[in-house]
Parts: C-alpha cells; structure tokens; sequence
C-alpha cells in the first residue's frame, strides 16, 4: 500500500521515496453535440455499489472527431482534473509510469507520468492516440486496467496504488497507422464507445465555437465540403474544416478580397490543407 502523500504542491512521497508530480491539462474544450456518448462516458465511470469499480472505456474513431474533447468535457463535468499523455510508437514502460531524471547536483530525482500523477491525485487520464503503443507498454498497465488498480514502477522500485476517484479513457484512432491491441488489454478497455462524423448543424456549431471570428459564408462553404466528403466516406473531418477555415480566414484577411474572391481563396485553403483529391468535394 502506498504511504501517505507529503503535504508539497508538486511532490509526493509514497514508501520513502520522493516523486515529483505533473500538473493537469488545462483547455477551454467545450462538447458540442452527441450527448449520448457524452452519457455513455460518464456511465462507465460511474461507481453504483462499495464493491463496484469504474469501467476504462475506449474511444473510437477517425483522427479529428473530436475524441480527446469528449473525454476532457467528461472529466470536467465530474469536476476532475485531467492529464493527458500522448502515445507515441516510441512510448517506453517507464515514460509511462515513473522517469529517473539527473537533478541540477548530479543526484537522481523520480518523476511521475500524467497517468501517475492522475492515479495519485484522483484525477482523470486521457491515453490519447494509445493504440501506437507496442505490446511492452501495454503490459504495464496490465494490473491498473482490472481490479487491482495498481502500476509496479521497476525503475523507482514502487507500487503505486490508484487513488478511488482515478478515472482513465483511452482514445483510438481507427486508421492504419497503428498497432493491434492484445487481447489480454482489449478485455480491460471496455466499453467501446464509437464516434462517428458529426452532422452538418452539429458541425457548423463546432466551427463557430472555434473560429468566432468567422464569416458565415466562409464557414456554410466549408460545412458543404466536409458534409459532401463524409457522404463518400472520405476521412477529413471537422479539425480539417478548422484548420481550412482558419487559414481561408487569414487569407481574406490579409487579402482584403472582396466577395468575388473569397470563393478562389477557400478552394486554395482547401488545397493547401487537404491537397488536389480534395477539390472533389467542391461544387
């Protein structure tokens, strides 16, 4: 069992041993639209009885759906903190769990990951984009995924038990570019809660919510693109609709082009952010 935290902003110490602590994302995320994901989420965390324990639900979908936003407007609506860890191919057990660092004389000092800092807090841990771990990560998160609720740093020389109110959902994306998930953590990231495109209103909201300073025609120009590209099952979405419209914005602005231009800029925006198969979704 760990021993009781020191009372220090940023450190703790847990069986004799000094760790220092990450400090928690903060964004002005807002979820806008599919309130029954949003539901389902919260659900899995939920803790109805003394012997129940949280679920770790997986998000799924196509990069730039909105994923990470639905779990961060889920952990605030709980009133967690929340600690985002980006995977990467190259994620390693220890950048995972607990780092050595060299400290300023020389001596080695021990720092918590997000996902520890979250597990000793009692906050909530995003693994955002985790099927780009290998298996070797994966193994060591084996033990916090079930009712144990415990990670073993071997680098610290430490187990870590997961405070009650600690709260994990790892993000997917369901491309290519990624690694099959053992089985053995398939079975630990249930549910599957799957995001699909937004609709055309939930998308315009989205793009109005982001980009205030938007003209409307500019922003129904490129609801039309995405909402045609969806209809063939083409992968952009609406982060790619931000970014076109911020740049075709910019454009504009630096242009001061008038009405009859600014449909030659957005199939430009659209262009540079997307490239030439793009332009098949432009009327």
């Amino acid at each position: 069992m760990n021993d009781l935290p020191s009372q220090h902003e940023s450190r703790v110490t847990i069986q004799g041993i000094e760790i220092a602590l990450g400090f928690p994302d903060e964004f002005q995320f807002e979820w806008i639209g599919q309130h029954d994901v949003l539901d389902q989420l919260l659900a899995a965390w939920l803790v109805i009885d003394p012997n129940d324990i949280p679920l770790n639900p997986r998000l799924i979908g196509k990069p730039g759906v909105g994923k990470t936003t639905l779990a961060y407007a889920a952990a605030k609506k709980i009133n967690k903190p929340v600690y985002i860890y980006q995977c990467t191919m190259d994620t390693r057990p220890e950048d995972l769990l607990i780092s050595p660092v060299v400290d300023k004389n020389g001596g080695i000092r021990y720092v918590a990951s997000s996902l520890v800092t979250a597990m000793i807090k009692g906050g909530v841990c995003i693994l955002d984009e985790a099927n780009r771990m290998s298996e070797k990560s994966w193994a060591s998160l084996a033990a916090l995924l079930d009712s144990r609720r415990y990670i073993e740093s071997i680098v610290a020389g430490l187990k870590v038990m997961a405070h009650p109110d600690f709260r994990i959902c790892v993000t997917m994306n369901d491309d290519a570019s990624t690694f099959e998930i053992p089985e053995y953590i398939h079975s630990r990231l249930q549910p599957q809660i799957y995001l699909d495109f937004p609709e055309a209103e939930e998308e315009k909201r989205i793009l109005k919510e982001n980009l205030p300073f938007a003209d409307d025609y500019i922003i129904d120009y490129v609801i039309s693109f995405l909402q045609r590209a969806h209809s063939n099952n083409e992968n952009y979405t609406v982060r790619d609709g931000i970014n076109i419209t911020r740049y075709a914005a910019k454009r504009i602005a630096s242009l001061k082009s008038g009405r009859d231009n600014i449909d030659n800029l957005l199939r430009e925006s659209i262009l540079m952010t997307l490239g030439d198969e793009a332009l098949n979704y432009i009327l």
